[in-house]
């Protein structure tokens, strides 16, 4: 099977004689396009048939192959659209009370992932108020010193625990139990009836109008009175493909600000959507992370003005013997410090905090620029929404320049511009202020 697996994946098509095995792979020979086309079917693999069983002698469970229609003239609504179109289907064929959604490249790393899982759903005391039960995002192709920061290792180690100990995590949009019943909009309150004509249109499921319909979902389930659960076991629960490009990386980010800003500027605003709903503490939370895109603008201050005054010989801070030096040089110092001791804490090494700092601001100056500037063109009316898929394949010579933590900046992109030009106004920046320091030195010697 695996070589079955790899040999159709490395020619891009399904081999002639599995096409023939399937009513549903043999419909794509009529299909003109990949975005237009009914929806294609088929149960692979009944799992009520006793005849489907492993080579051990165990039963397989059962496998549906899905490919939901697409017309040019209709929004498919991305990944959401897809979702909701899985979760529709599911429920007419098995219709099991627990949902498990992975990404595409993302696989099982731990099969004790279900029943830890189970255990939280089931407790007597609180598992009926859990909605969802989240796993971290983790990747098996990191290098060592993570060249690009794709761990967000500090985030989902840290960051993420003031979610739980507030209502619950976010929905990540991967490695996530479901309970069915929260995705139909059912509202966590005793002698619930289910509101059928909801189920019926596109207020059940995943939220559209979002690149990160995952985010704005699971604060639905929230706000519906669901609790969530963050689950990180010793052992990951699910492993997935990190970016090994820069511009890959720098994209993906993109799409992260822009589309949590989205959600601050519309009607699911945590601190509108959100009041009276979930804690306070959460919606302070939830808003953080919608204006990542905004912190473009201090950051472009602090990378730009220093080194604009620096060439004019303007003094922003206090001289080095002035005792109003001591502040600056307490918050800058302490800042990087407790900064350095979290990504050790959770298991990064000096230099992996050093390319996490390069690629923090590598985000700020570009990715959340874009963000910020495309919301708002959008807001204003004059762009779309759009869903960038980042890529998950790459080829031999790039995953080996990744392997040896070299920096693979892929196709040329206005972001490598913005990069460039704020490294040459630095070196500018820096080159003149130890001119004009060398300059006052010799005239103090004369």
């Amino acid at each position: 099977m695996k070589m079955r697996i790899e040999t159709t994946t490395k020619l891009n098509q399904i081999p002639e004689y599995i096409q023939k095995q399937h009513k549903g792979f043999r419909e794509w020979d009529f299909v003109s396009s990949k975005h237009d086309h009914q929806t294609i079917l088929q149960i692979l693999i009944d799992g009520r048939d006793t005849n489907a069983v492993a080579i051990e002698g165990n039963p397989l469970p059962t496998l549906v192959y899905l490919a939901r229609e697409k017309r040019p003239q209709y929004h498919h609504h991305f990944k959401a659209g897809s979702m909701n179109a899985l979760i529709r289907v599911s429920s007419k064929i098995t219709n099991a009370p627990i949902i498990l959604n992975v990404d595409c490249d993302m696989y099982s790393n731990n099969s004790k992932t279900i029943k830890s899982s189970l255990c939280i759903f089931m407790d007597e005391e609180k598992g009926d108020e859990i909605g969802y039960v989240q796993f971290p995002q983790c990747f098996y192709n990191l290098t060592k010193n993570e060249i690009y920061g794709s761990s967000l290792r500090v985030l989902l180690q840290l960051e993420v625990l003031g979610f739980d100990a507030n209502g619950g995590p976010s929905y990540m949009g991967s490695g996530c139990f479901h309970r069915r019943e929260t995705l139909c909009g059912k509202k966590y309150e005793k002698n619930y009836k289910v509101d059928w004509k909801k189920i019926n249109d596109k207020k059940m499921g995943l939220k559209y109008g979002t690149p990160v319909e995952d985010v704005v979902t699971g604060m639905s389930i929230q706000c519906n009175g669901w609790k969530s659960i963050y689950l990180n076991p010793e052992r990951e629960g699910f492993l997935g493909v990190a970016p090994i490009t820069l511009l890959q990386n720098l994209v993906q980010h993109k799409r992260w600000a822009e589309g949590e800003l989205q959600l601050f500027f519309s009607r699911y605003c945590p601190l509108l959507y959100g009041h009276r709903k979930i804690p306070l503490k959460l919606q302070l939370i939830y808003s953080t992370y919608k204006l990542w895109a905004a912190n473009c603008l201090a950051t472009w201050y602090i990378v730009v003005v220093p080194c604009l005054c620096l060439l004019k010989g303007i003094s922003l801070f206090p001289k080095i013997s002035s005792p109003w030096v001591l502040p600056f040089v307490y918050v800058t110092f302490v800042h990087r410090a407790y900064s350095l001791a979290e990504f050790l804490w959770c298991g990064g090494t000096f230099r992996g905090w050093c390319n996490d700092q390069r690629i923090w601001l590598f985000k700020r100056t570009t990715s959340y620029l874009f963000a910020f500037f495309e919301t708002i063109l959008k807001l204003l009316g004059h762009s779309q929404l759009n869903f960038v898929v980042t890529a998950k394949v790459a080829d031999e010579d790039v995953s080996k320049r990744y392997d040896q933590e070299l920096i693979e900046f892929g196709a040329a992109s206005p972001m490598f511009d913005i990069l460039a030009t704020l490294a040459m106004l630095n070196l500018f920046g820096s080159l003149g202020a130890s001119k004009k320091a060398t300059m006052d030195a010799d005239q103090d010697s004369k």
